[in-house]
């Protein structure tokens, strides 16, 4: 898989732990996918022809999911896009069975998260605004980690230690503002919805 630009980076050190460790909860699936963004990105990802997923893929980050087991479907998608391969939900059905991934409580949680982003209704014309809504979220998450982590260090940290640390999390935000600003132009434009409902034109640019 290409590298993408870096994700979102929320801890600042030890705050920046990810308290999940990647594992994936009961409550990763209770939310109605037709209303989760996150499912609806991975549904127009998984339904989508266009050439322009592989721009999708290159440039999300796992990290820009807040749900372990919607970073990990992605990653799966993503992986069968770089290596030219069909990623509709039958293929990636078959290649967490041939990953071995399928089996288990969490193959049955990803196999849930996959027919679950499958029925989501994510329109595949709209991958890009869905994309773009994706990072935003993550985006806001980290300024609530920010918030967080500035609380504890106020709380924990040396008295010398804290302007440091203050400043470490302006430039994480700070390179945190860059790269949306560098998604939004690399994704485009807002969809254009036509008469009907009907969305009319991709909301990701073509590469040359």
């Amino acid at each position: 898989m290409s590298a993408a630009p870096s994700g979102p980076d929320h801890g600042y050190g030890e705050f920046l732990d990810d308290p999940s460790e990647g594992l994936i909860e009961a409550g990763d699936l209770l939310d109605d996918p037709r209303t989760d963004v996150e499912a609806l990105c991975l549904c127009s990802l998984l339904w989508s022809s266009s050439p322009v997923v592989r721009t999708i893929t290159d440039t999300l980050s796992p990290s820009d999911f807040e749900r372990p087991v919607y970073r990990e479907l992605f990653e799966l998608i993503a992986a069968q896009i770089e290596a030219g391969k069909l990623h509709d939900p039958a293929s990636v059905a078959a290649a967490l069975t041939q990953t071995g991934r399928a089996a288990g409580h969490r193959g049955t949680q990803l196999r849930r998260a996959l027919s679950d982003a499958t029925m989501a209704g994510g329109a595949p014309e709209a991958v890009g605004h869905y994309a773009i809504t994706v990072v935003c979220a993550a985006y806001r998450r980290g300024f609530h980690a920010a918030a967080a982590s500035l609380t504890e260090a106020a709380e924990q940290l040396p008295q010398d230690q804290l302007f440091d640390h203050l400043v470490s999390i302006g430039r994480t935000q700070r390179t945190a503002t860059q790269r949306l600003a560098d998604i939004y132009s690399a994704l485009g434009r807002p969809p254009i919805i036509g008469a009907g409902g009907k969305i009319e034109t991709d909301t990701v640019k073509e590469q040359p």
